[in-house]
């Protein structure tokens, strides 16, 4: 189950949610992408819910993002832009927000959102939502934490450039405040992210600390980092989606699009299934394959009966369908009873 937050456990499958919230314009554009998640075969989709000028009162503030110019060679730009300006394109009003959860519901795929106020919970929690995000430049905003908990949903808590102190520190005021469902996302900086900056292994690190779930949040393009993050036991996965890459905003850089949204989610469900269990359980296929690749022990030279086996005069040759290579001591040590011919299996009773 996507929102269960009982434990950590490998046995679950990884959620798998895309997220929408910063590459649509609108809300014909953001029911796109939750057809688009719905096909790939995603469990929730995210979206941000946002009032551009609470949060960035100044158009003064520029935000610095790449764009991509030309997929074919990957030539980039980079752009610098009103921050202000780039939330707005984001912005919906609650009844448009009813809508799309609505049309969620509809294509049965989980809707939640990354929130930045009271008035933003209580709408949603009066849309029924399972689940809220706080976006990781809010982790020490620990009075949205407070109010965040005083509803029976799931809270998630973006890291980003937070220390492990930090993340404590969240944790700590939500179980304060009441709130023991949580999902700790570990979410590197920058759109796209660089490499040095990922830090997989504190996936490992956050398992360790936590009695909660653990997601990433990759800013990366394709799959590589996911694969890994799965190998190294998280719960959730983020991806980002986008209808074109080359979009002139923010985060489509890096974003699947709707094909590679499909075959991102079967390369997952792949890779959960190969990981398998840690201990090796052979399949009933393997149980019944033929001893082919196997040895039996056969005779190395004639042996003559009433002679005692000894090591040299034993070989290991196959189809294992004879006495077994490491039941080699049922006949070692031991008197022929009867003339054995080279190359022939040797078997129990042929000794005593």
């Amino acid at each position: 189950m996507i929102f269960d937050c009982t434990s950590s456990s490998s046995k679950r499958p990884v959620s798998i949610v895309f997220e929408a919230g910063p590459t649509h314009d609108g809300l014909p554009t953001a029911k796109a992408l939750v057809d688009m998640a719905a096909k790939a075969g995603a469990d929730a989709v995210k979206f941000q819910i946002v009032d551009a000028k609470k949060i960035v009162p100044s158009k003064e503030t520029l935000f610095i993002y790449q764009v991509l110019k030309n997929r074919d060679t990957g030539e980039r730009e980079t752009v610098t832009e009103s921050l202000q300006e780039i939330l707005s394109r984001r912005e919906l009003t609650f009844p448009e927000w009813a809508e799309l959860i609505d049309y969620c519901k509809a294509k049965n795929v989980l809707f939640f959102a990354t929130i930045s106020n009271a008035e933003e919970m209580e709408f949603l929690a009066g849309a029924g939502c399972a689940c809220v995000k706080i976006c990781s430049g809010d982790i020490n905003y620990h009075h949205l934490l407070r109010l965040a908990a005083r509803f029976p949903w799931v809270v998630q808590i973006d890291t980003g450039s937070a220390t492990i102190g930090e993340v404590e520190q969240a944790v700590d005021v939500l179980e304060q405040a009441g709130c023991h469902k949580i999902i700790i996302n570990h979410c590197p900086s920058g759109y796209p992210a660089r490499l040095e900056s990922i830090n997989l292994r504190t996936v490992q690190t956050l398992r360790q600390m936590f009695p909660y779930p653990v997601a990433f949040s990759d800013h990366t393009p394709g799959a590589t980092m996911d694969i890994a993050a799965v190998a190294l036991g998280v719960d959730m996965l983020e991806k980002t989606i986008t209808l074109d890459r080359c979009i002139r905003s923010p985060e489509h850089i890096m974003s699947l699009e709707p094909q590679e949204a499909a075959d991102f989610v079967r390369t997952i469900r792949d890779v959960e299934t190969a990981l398998g269990n840690p201990r090796r359980i052979m399949t009933q296929e393997e149980r019944n394959m033929p001893p082919v690749a196997r040895r039996s022990v056969v005779a190395a030279r004639d042996i003559a009966a009433g002679e005692v086996v000894t090591q040299e005069m034993l070989d290991y040759a196959r189809p294992g369908d004879g006495l077994p290579a490491h039941l080699d001591g049922l006949v070692l040590g031991k008197q022929a009873r009867r003339a054995l011919r080279q190359g022939e299996k040797l078997s129990p009773s042929d000794v005593e």
